[in-house]
């Protein structure tokens, strides 16, 4: 199997300042980013860096509460649906149940979150086109 990029989110509490560090003084090249989240191409893997309090553990987007910290793959396009019916299959509970952004944009991506038995919330998602994973424009 290749081997495909990984996905992390960490909490942060100001976007400006998470900014000067990843992208300018590590020279990561940013992607697309909102007030509350900033996307970075981080040695070809996905970091997004979301504002979450350290009370607060999760981050509007899309009008859902996606967890923070959270981690996953990114997934073929196909694979994602595969992968979607075997977590059915076992039962597993979503935090937030697949859904697709961007539909017809750059960007365009399917996404589901769910936690593990320690707590422990995955995402796992799936671009249309690889080339958008880290493209600003919408």
């Amino acid at each position: 199997m290749p081997l495909r990029p990984f996905h992390l989110a960490l909490p942060v509490t100001d976007i400006p300042v998470a900014k000067e560090f990843y992208g300018l003084k590590l020279g990561f090249i940013e992607g697309r980013s909102s007030e509350n989240w900033v996307d970075y191409n981080f040695f070809g893997h996905q970091l997004v860096c979301h504002v979450g309090e350290t009370n607060s553990f999760s981050n509007k987007v899309d009008g859902k509460d996606v967890p923070i910290p959270h981690f996953g793959i990114l997934l073929e396009w196909e694979e994602f649906d595969n992968f979607f019916n075997k977590l059915k299959e076992n039962d597993i509970k979503f935090v937030i149940e697949p859904y697709l952004r961007f539909e017809g944009l750059p960007g365009e991506q399917k996404t589901m979150f769910f936690k593990d038995p320690f707590g422990n919330a995955l995402e796992f998602k799936s671009f249309k086109n690889d080339r958008d994973i880290f493209r600003k424009d919408q």
